[in-house]
Order: C-alpha cells, then sequence, then structure tokens
C-alpha cells in the first residue's frame, strides 16, 4: 500500500495506554477494584507526565492515569499487581523495551518534519524497531492529509509483545 501519512510537524508519540489483550484483540476491562494509590506513583509523575500526558486536559494527568488504572491496569494480574507496578511497566515498556515509537521511527528516519510516509515505509520501520512485530496504526484524516496519530503495540498479560491481530 502507497497511502501517504503526514507526520504533524509538531507532535512525538506519547503513551496512549497499557492495555492488557486478549489473543483475539479484544480488551478485558474493569478486572478488579484495586485502587490506585496516588501518593506511591508521586515520584513517577515526572515521567509519566511527559510519556504518557492527559493529551486532552494538561490539567488532569492523575484523573487521567487513575482511569487507565481502574479500566485497563486492573487486568494486568498475574503480571501486574498493583497500580505502582503498572506505572513502573509503562516506564520501562517505554524507556527499557524500547517501544518509544518516536525513537523507533527516528531510527529509520522518520521524523515528525510534516513529510509524507508510505504505510509500507511506517511499518517496516517499526517492525524492525519491535523485533517483527506487526503494529496497529491509525491514520486520522485533516483538511487534505492523513496524519498517523497512534500506533498500538499488542502485548498479553505476561507483557510479551505479539502480532496485533487484525481489525475486525
Amino acid at each position: 500500500a502507497t497511502t501517504p501519512c503526514k507526520d504533524p510537524a509538531d507532535k512525538l508519540f506519547t503513551v496512549h495506554g497499557l492495555w492488557p489483550s486478549n489473543w483475539n484483540g479484544s480488551h478485558p476491562e474493569n478486572c478488579t477494584n484495586k485502587t490506585m494509590n496516588s501518593l506511591a506513583i508521586g515520584t513517577l509523575t515526572a515521567q509519566l507526565e511527559i510519556i504518557w500526558p492527559n493529551v486532552l486536559n494538561r490539567n488532569d494527568h492523575v484523573g487521567f492515569w487513575n482511569r487507565q488504572w481502574n479500566k485497563h491496569g486492573t487486568c494486568g494480574v498475574p503480571k501486574i499487581n498493583d497500580s505502582l507496578q503498572y506505572f513502573r511497566t509503562v516506564i520501562k515498556m517505554y524507556i527499557t523495551q524500547k517501544q518509544n515509537v518516536s525513537e523507533i521511527l527516528a531510527k529509520a528516519n522518520i521524523k515528525p518534519e510534516g513529510k509524507n510516509r508510505t504505510l509500507v515505509d511506517i511499518l517496516k520501520a517499526i517492525r524492525s524497531g519491535t523485533n517483527n512485530k506487526a503494529p496497529k496504526l491509525k491514520c486520522q484524516r485533516k483538511a487534505s492529509m492523513t496524519e498517523l496519530v497512534e500506533v498500538s503495540l499488542c502485548s498479553d498479560h505476561n507483557i510479551t509483545q505479539f502480532y496485533c491481530p487484525p481489525p475486525h
């Protein structure tokens, strides 16, 4: 496919979420009633604000993270047992497990310069940076261009990456 996907010149990819998935691509939700420990994640706030900001409301990161924990993080058992471990896992995946999509794309010389990119080039770059795992891509039409707005890397309950199932 040669559908161009223009990257926005002013954006870097941030974390959208850590959603433990089933092999069929579905995402379990609200699995336990464990609450988020806001005090415990306080030491992680500076990192989380950079890699996982609330892009819709920059004044409510903690509320956003709380909703993410309740809806998705509680489904990470047995690998993730509490909110602190959930947020540490997000940071670890982003920084040490090389799931920083902006960095992966930059290594393939795909940078936010406002240039058109082919879907093939984007997929090739991401597969190269993720041990050949196929991502899910989401593009959004804006005026006369299509922008790449989301890259999903799929992982199971053990936080092991696998090929993202195709959309239904």
